[in-house]
Order: C-alpha cells, then structure tokens, then sequence
C-alpha cells in the first residue's frame, strides 16, 4: 500500500507541476498581450479551493480532477462582453495575438524540459559506463566490427558517456533506418569506428530489449558466487546454506561466477541438485531442490538465497555526464530538442505501424514511473517530469481539434482564407477530436491494464 500512495503522491506532484506550468503559459501571455483572465484552473471538476489575490481580477482555483486545467479568458463566444472591455475580449485581438497565446501553453511545457535539463546536467547524471560485453554472432553489432571490451564513446560524433545516451540514440537512428558510426576505444584505448547499418533492418523498436536485437550485450561485472542471505523455509535455508557460504560447483560442474549459479538454479525447478561450497576454509556438500515458481518466461526454480555483493565492484563501471553551467544549458537545448523529434519520430511509426501502440502509456502507466524515478532520487525524478513535459508539448501541438494543436491549425486556415473557420465547421471538428482523444484514452488504460495485470 505505501508503493501505491508513494506512486499517487508522486503522480500528483508531477501532473500538478506539468500543468501548472502548462497553463501558466497561457495565462502570462494572455495578461502580457492585454487580454482579461476570468480563471486560471488546475483541475476539472468541483472546486477544493478558489481565492483572488489582492488588486488581481482572476479566480485562482484548485480542483477536484487533476487531470488538467484551463485558463478561461473573456471571450464574446462564452457570453455577454461589456462594452468597455471588448477591447479585452479574447476573441477581438489579432491573429497573431491569439496564436502567440494558445502555442505559449506547449512551449511553456519544453521550457521546463529544458530547465529541468539544464539542472540535471549541471549536477551531474550517473549511469553505466557503456562497455560492450557478448556480441552475438551474425547480428547487426558482429556485422560492424564490434568486439567485446569496447567502450562506447561517440554516436555520429555526439558524445555518449553512459549506457542510456547510447540507446536514446541508437533508438532514433534506428527509427530513421540509418547507417550510424560507432565511435569507439577497444581493451588496449585504441580509437575504432564500428558501424550499425539499420537501413535494411527489421530490428523490433523497443528501448528495453533494442541492444539484445543488435546482438550487443553490456559487459557485466563478475560477481562472486557468495551468498549474503538466505529466507528461512526456503530450499537454500533447508539444505543448510548459510551466508558466507561460497558456491564451488553443481552437480559436478564448477561454478565461476553468480550468473552461472543463478542459470543452473532457475533451469532446475524440483530438481535435486548436489552443491559444493566453501565455509570457513572447509568444503561442505549440500543437496538441495529448488521450488517451482512460475514468471513471464515459464516455471524456474527457486531456493531463496541473495548474492553478496563485493565492495567498490561497480567502480571501473560507473561514469557520470556532468558540464559546467554554461555548457549546461547548449547541452539542454540539444537533449529537449532531441527528445522532442525522438517523440514525434515514435507518434509517426505508431500512424504507420511501424511501433506497436503497445508503447502507449496512460496514468497508471505515468503514476508507476512516477513512483519508481521518485525513489531512485531527484536528479531521476526531474529527468522523468522533462521527459512528460516533452510528451505534453508534443501532443498538445498535434493538429486535433479540442488540443492546442487544433486551435493553432484554425488560426492557419483563417490566415489562409482571411476569415475565421465556421462554427459549424468547428462543432464538427470537436466532435472528431472528441472521438480521438477518447479512443487513445480508452487504449492507453488498456495498455496500463495489461501491464499490471497481463
């Protein structure tokens, strides 16, 4: 139950921040250009709080639906205007006074992304050094010269310090099918340049498993075959396993490394298996049946025992991305726009098929990631309210009626034509916005549904 408040509190924070930020891009520039505020909105739906500020005509309101929020301007089609104010309404000021005041919304949304990235790089990212470990034979990767012990260092000349800059890259060159040069320095620090060649490809688009269809495997430290504890009632415990106890071999097979340990065990659910193992200078045999559970993957085996994980191991792995303040802020504006063609890039393969809509997250999906950057630290949080605001200018700029994208489509018709579009013209395309916004709703709860309960 705490994950789920963690996860709700987190999923607040972060869609309150979003579209507070969203609106206030509205707002601010609506004020600046003369035109009257009457409410500025976070939340749909019945009122928890409303208030005025001193001197101030506008109603700041904080409702019951925090799923959005909107900025209610005077404007003739919402009613009666005074004759005093038309000059304030809405709907009198010139085109491009409304145009600048509907895109502010979505552009307010990637000066946070950049913002929020300009922080992140000036403390400092910590990833996963990308070291390349088994290369598959065959496989796109073995087919560019890869070996094992590379380190990655460049992509089409961008520098890629750890191991998710390579593949946010490697994502969208494979999206665009292009030929991408590899920079990289081998076991002796001698610079190569290998190639990935996605042009012909038919590698699956999918960010978690995109290195496994490469053929490209980051190189994992070995760890120790140690065990550190053991859940009392398990196999390991009954067998009499203890911490310290170090695994020498299996059924006669030596065993090196915890991954071996670890594949044996899982291959052998209600299998009697015959352990050697070390303790205080003595060797010790064991047997022990490790318990059938099922997962995604069929039935394993299981005895309840975790690794003991050597101190400073992961240190020759770790690597940080971190610039000066100035430089920050380049390397921001780069990361936003990115992101941002990254995105449309995903939106354009979904319309064609190209990406499963399976990647269609809803707010069970967003309220979860919430949870878990949360929980990894503030610097991961920031990273995931950059990567959302992105998401949000991005689709709210899509040509659909109902968004911004829809109203900025008819100020471009109304420059064409000289007049506005009907309103005959713009019942119909609510309608149709109205349909679509609520056909992607109903699949990304699917979508959300699905994973949690698939």
């Amino acid at each position: 139950m705490s994950g789920f408040l963690s996860s709700l509190f987190y999923f607040i924070v972060a869609i309150g921040v979003l579209i507070t930020v969203h609106e206030f891009g509205h707002f601010w520039v609506a004020r600046r250009l003369g035109v009257k505020v009457i409410r500025f909105s976070i939340g749909f739906g019945k009122p928890l709080s409303k208030w005025y500020r001193k001197g101030d005509e506008t109603e700041y309101v904080i409702a019951a639906l925090p799923l959005g929020g909107y900025v209610q301007m005077l404007d003739e089609r919402e009613g009666p205007v005074n004759e005093h104010e038309l000059h304030r309404a809405f709907n009198r000021k010139p085109l491009a006074s409304r145009f600048a005041i509907v895109s502010a919304g979505p552009l307010f949304n990637f000066l946070l992304a950049i913002v929020a990235y300009w922080f992140i790089f000036i403390i400092g990212v910590s990833g996963i050094k990308p070291l390349v470990g088994d290369i598959t034979p065959g496989s796109l990767a073995a087919q560019g010269g890869f070996q094992e012990g590379d380190v990655i260092v460049a992509i089409d000349g961008n520098r890629t310090p750890i191991w998710n800059t390579v593949v946010l890259s490697l994502l969208d060159k494979n999206l665009n099918k292009e030929d991408v040069e590899v920079t990289v320095k081998d076991a002796e620090n001698s610079v190569h340049r290998r190639h990935l060649d996605f042009s012909n490809s038919d590698i699956a688009v999918d960010r978690a498993n995109l290195l496994k269809h490469i053929g490209l495997q980051p190189l994992r430290p070995v760890i120790p075959p140690v065990i550190d504890d053991v859940i009392q009632g398990g196999a390991a415990d009954v067998a009499g396993l203890i911490p310290g106890d170090r695994i020498l071999s299996a059924d006669g097979e030596p065993i090196d490394n915890w991954e071996d340990w670890v594949n044996y065990v899982r291959s052998r659910p209600d299998q009697l298996i015959h352990v050697t193992i070390r303790r205080d200078g003595r060797t010790v045999e064991l047997a022990m049946t490790p318990e059938r559970i099922s997962d995604e993957n069929g039935d394993i085996g299981r005895i309840g025992a975790s690794v003991s994980i050597p101190e400073n191991l992961m240190a020759d792995y770790r690597a940080v991305e971190q610039y000066s303040v100035l430089e920050s802020v380049k390397v921001a504006l780069i990361k936003t726009w990115d992101m941002t063609l990254l995105t449309l890039n995903m939106l354009y393969n979904m319309v064609v098929g190209e990406i499963s809509v399976k990647n269609i997250s809803g707010p069970i999906s967003i309220a979860q990631y919430a949870g878990y950057s949360a929980s990894a630290g503030l610097v991961s949080f920031v990273s995931f309210l950059a990567l959302i605001s992105i998401s949000l200018g991005v689709l709210n700029l899509l040509p659909i009626p109902m968004l911004d994208g829809g109203h900025l489509m008819y100020y471009l018709v109304e420059l064409v034509k000289g007049s506005p579009v009907s309103e005959q013209t713009q019942v119909l395309g609510q309608r149709f916005g109205v349909a679509i916004l609520a056909a992607v709703m109903v699949l990304a709860f699917y979508n959300d549904l699905v994973r949690l309960f698939g």
